[in-house]
């Protein structure tokens, strides 16, 4: 499947935990669910004009969730975490406060 870098990339993830890996260099982003490693660091490379070292990925599952007798389910998603060299980084993360 081709995919556009704008499409592969759909949203950096924003909590403690990945603004934490910001200083080993590691950036989250939530990805098409069907996007592929060697796809996420071509994205990131094209889009951001950096170097990818590592990719990771994970599933997030979908939870079950209840407001009062009304049910539903949290969508479940893709994350990639992208490790960058030494010296690099994103420009959307700079100046987040952990």
């Amino acid at each position: 499947m081709s995919l556009h870098p704008n499409e592969i990339l759909l949203a950096p993830v924003v909590s403690e935990k990945s603004y934490s890996l910001i200083e080993d260099h590691k950036y989250v982003f939530k990805v098409h669910k069907d996007a592929h490693k060697t796809q996420i660091r071509q994205a990131v490379e094209q889009l951001f004009d950096v170097h990818v070292r590592a990719v990771n990925i994970s599933k997030v599952p979908s939870k079950p969730k209840r407001r009062g007798q009304v049910q539903g389910r949290k969508p479940g998603w893709k994350k990639a975490v992208v490790e960058l060299r030494e010296g690099e980084s994103i420009p959307i993360f700079q100046g987040a406060q952990v």
